[in-house]
């Protein structure tokens, strides 16, 4: 079974190359994602690499937790999985304001100023 680590505190510069060839020495690396912003196109400074079995990546945690790379101190750690979507079966979620309520309050500005002068 694949497992997977984070290894976070990254240096923008770092390259998918550069971690195949530092974790290659804890087990089979099955890939190496390096996500980018979206915006920019650069690194987000952090990586997930994914081995073959759970004790590549355990060997990982334990060997390179700490390491310096690039003149920083990595964080390897175990990845957590991400919560799961929501599925729209029932279409996409409303748009817009919330249809259920006005919009606005009984007692907005608008109605105390018309309460003030009539009285």
């Amino acid at each position: 079974m694949a497992a997977k680590v984070f290894v976070g505190n990254l240096s923008f510069e770092t390259l998918p190359t550069d971690l195949e060839a530092l974790f290659s020495s804890a087990g089979d690396i099955v890939e190496v994602f390096l996500p980018a912003d979206r915006a920019t196109g650069r690194p987000r400074g952090f990586a997930f690499v994914e081995f073959a079995d759970d004790e590549g990546a355990a060997r990982a945690i334990e060997e390179f937790d700490g390491h310096e790379l690039a003149g920083r101190n990595l964080r390897v750690n175990a990845a957590e999985a991400r919560p799961p979507r929501p599925s729209f079966d029932n279409g996409p979620p409303p748009r817009g304001r919330d249809q259920g309520r006005p919009s606005r309050p009984k007692g907005s500005r608008r109605n105390a100023r018309r309460k003030k002068r009539s009285l």
